[in-house]
């Protein structure tokens, strides 16, 4: 891994509005123009109540300089080649600006929301980014594709639906992970990975790089442009008395983690397996006001970084700058003189120390 910097990633969904404010799709092109302009490495979006391809694809447009990124959309519910068209046409769009993020989603949103079927996710991820990259070759290089996986069979490609060659065809795929399999199937076959952010430093240090590098090394690939994009749990504020607001916030969202099982190894990791427990009960009984008491101040403070906005960024620099590649981070922006603050905090940030966690590549 090569990188010399934190680089900071920003959201316009959530992140540069209020907490609670809804998305408004007329701030789009202001948004992403202005993330562009305090200096942001990228631009990511995710998939919950907005598709990020139509969004991306309206920052692609309204900016020059500004990477774009899922972060993440769902990769099971589409086809590998719905999903290869998108992102060509958004590496297209962009001229070669666009990252693809993928995750798995839980197995009841597969199955109940998308209406799919389930699969162990692991070797199905591994499958999948397989194929696409399959696809997009084809598409390069004028030919059929040839996949044969143990979830997707493709070897189809006609003129009518050919895209085309592009300038810039090395699409760079990241893959959400928690859990250490993914991170290996991440280092196998994918080019970054972005870590859940219930996963504290210790967890991304000592269970997800060794995963990544034994996967790397399974397929006899060097790490020197891996990413380890962090998404972490912030809570800050410019007075004490509103980052009492925004600890009480974050405070609940580190008990519904500690409840959901699917985040159980990064609770483990910290022998806090008695305290998911309790809390998974808590959430199947549905007494969500009962849970954020469960969590301490010392579990609070292992999950979250928390300061007011002089020192934050210093924070999250000191907490991370190590291991991670690049943060996402922002704060909401309603005048001239926020968008100071957060020009400082993105500076700041891009001073962190190198990473280390790859030199063993």
């Amino acid at each position: 891994m090569k990188l010399e910097t934190l680089l900071p990633l920003g959201k316009v969904d959530p992140g540069l509005r209020e907490p609670g404010t809804p998305f408004d799709f007329s701030r789009l092109v202001h948004d992403a123009q202005l993330l562009e302009s305090l200096g942001y490495d990228a631009l990511m979006f995710e998939e919950t109540k907005q598709d990020p391809f139509i969004c991306l694809g309206i920052a692609a447009e309204a900016t020059r300089t500004l990477g774009i990124g899922t972060a993440v959309a769902i990769a099971f519910p589409r086809s590998p080649a719905v999903t290869a068209l998108s992102a060509w046409t958004l590496q297209k769009i962009s001229r070669g600006r666009f990252t693809l993020g993928l995750g798995t989603q839980v197995r009841a949103h597969i199955e109940r929301r998308f209406g799919g079927q389930w699969h162990p996710p692991g070797p199905w991820m591994r499958d999948y980014v397989l194929a696409v990259r399959e696809i997009w070759a084809a598409w390069q290089e004028s030919r059929q594709p040839a996949f044969a996986g143990k979830h997707y069979t493709i070897n189809l490609n006609v003129p009518l639906f050919d895209p085309g060659p592009i300038e810039h065809p090395d699409i760079p795929i990241h893959l959400a992970a928690v859990n250490p399999y993914m991170c290996q199937v991440a280092g196998e076959v994918a080019d970054g990975l972005r870590p859940h952010p219930v996963c504290t430093p210790h967890y991304i240090e000592t269970v997800m790089w060794p995963a990544v590098r034994a996967g790397a090394a399974k397929t006899g690939r060097r790490l020197d442009d891996f990413s380890m994009s962090i998404k972490p749990l912030v809570a800050t504020a410019p007075t004490p008395a509103l980052l009492a607001e925004r600890v009480r916030d974050v405070r609940a969202r580190v008990a519904f983690y500690a409840s959901t099982p699917a985040y159980r190894a990064a609770f483990d990791a910290h022998g806090l397996g008695a305290l998911a427990d309790e809390l998974k009960l808590l959430s199947r009984a549905q007494r969500w006001e009962d849970m954020p008491q469960h969590i301490t101040d010392e579990v609070l403070n292992l999950y979250a970084t928390v300061g007011t906005y002089d020192v934050i960024a210093e924070k999250l620099a000191a907490r991370y700058g190590e291991l991670v590649t690049h943060a996402e981070f922002s704060i909401p922006v309603n005048n001239e003189t926020d968008a100071e603050i957060l020009r400082g905090m993105v500076a700041r940030l891009r001073q962190a120390q190198p990473v280390k966690a790859g030199a063993a590549d």
